[in-house]
């Protein structure tokens, strides 16, 4: 049998450097003298041939591309060491979901309590983030899977479709076109928008309305959903959303009207991230089967 030649803990150095931004940070963070952690970097750069990190005085470690990827596969050896490793069997299976802020209190505490309810042996961690955070830690193995909206997103990812939404207006409940059934985007941006500000989702709504030949006037930005709809209720501008929000209050207690948007309008498209390259653990798996079938139901009515 050949030996392996590359040892855990040398895979720890790995990713430890990697999470702290230098050797002598990550010597620090595990209790070791910096000439190991930088004779482990050494070592397995040799084994595999190719740097991992890129060197700058003064400035610490950077991943080069190489290293970004190996390091997604590093993190999953090592979560499938622990697992393998374990004290007994019945230490459950860790899956790491990021969730887009947004998207977040929608959908993902549902589908985690669900999930670990059918699913004893498994338990879900969040981490929430915009999507350029979420696809940096999918491509660094920081997360497992991530509940995203699927715009443009690397080829490097493998995304699967889960329910396409439909974005739509908010009013504040004594606007005058509240007792419509529908509006246009031209009426609602007749009043001046508060704009989600995260990366892409502020993108996607300026398109939507230059796709309708208006430049719209925005009156605030905001990164909070709930802040957008407060604002909104106490009269301070209309708003653009996707996500399905059902309730009709703000924070506040203001009302607050969604109104649906005639016209041909793009959707959001919520999707599952994961790394095509890396082979999923068991648990991940039956997450994403799960996901997938509750997505099935919110669209069917059924929950």
């Amino acid at each position: 049998m050949v030996p392996i030649p590359i040892t855990l803990r040398q895979i720890d150095y790995v990713i430890a450097t990697a999470d702290t931004g230098s050797t002598a940070s990550a010597a620090r963070f595990l209790n070791v003298s910096q000439p190991s952690v930088s004779l482990a970097l050494s070592k397995v750069e040799t084994h595999l041939g190719r740097p991992l990190f890129v060197r700058t005085a003064g400035q610490g470690v950077a991943l080069t591309a190489f290293g970004q990827r190996k390091l997604g596969e590093f993190r999953t050896l090592r979560r499938q060491a622990q697992t393998i490793l374990g004290a007994g069997d019945d230490a459950p299976e860790v899956v790491t979901l990021g969730v887009f802020s947004t998207l977040g209190p929608r959908y993902a505490p549902r589908l985690v309590r669900e999930f670990e309810r059918t699913n004893a042996s498994a338990r879900v961690h969040l981490r929430e983030g915009d999507i350029e955070t979420l696809t940096g830690w999918l491509e660094s193995g920081q997360i497992d899977v991530a509940l995203i909206y699927d715009f443009g997103l690397p080829s490097s990812l493998d995304v699967t479709p889960l329910a396409d939404v439909r974005p739509y207006g908010v009013l504040p409940g004594h606007h005058h076109l509240t007792d419509r059934h529908s509006i246009s985007m031209a009426e609602l941006l007749e009043d001046p928008l508060i704009l989600v500000n995260l990366p892409h989702s502020r993108g996607y709504f300026l398109t939507l309305a230059q796709m309708h030949g208006i430049t719209p006037r925005i009156a605030f930005e905001t990164g909070s959903v709930e802040m957008l709809r407060a604002m909104v209720a106490n009269g301070m501008g209309v708003g653009l959303l996707a996500t399905d929000i059902p309730h009709d209050t703000a924070y506040d207690t203001q009302p607050v009207v969604h109104m649906p948007l005639s016209g041909d309008l793009a959707p959001h498209r919520i999707a599952l991230a994961r790394i095509r390259q890396l082979r999923g653990s068991r648990a991940t798996d039956a997450f994403c089967d799960y996901a997938i079938e509750m997505f099935k139901s919110v669209s069917d009515g059924k929950v």
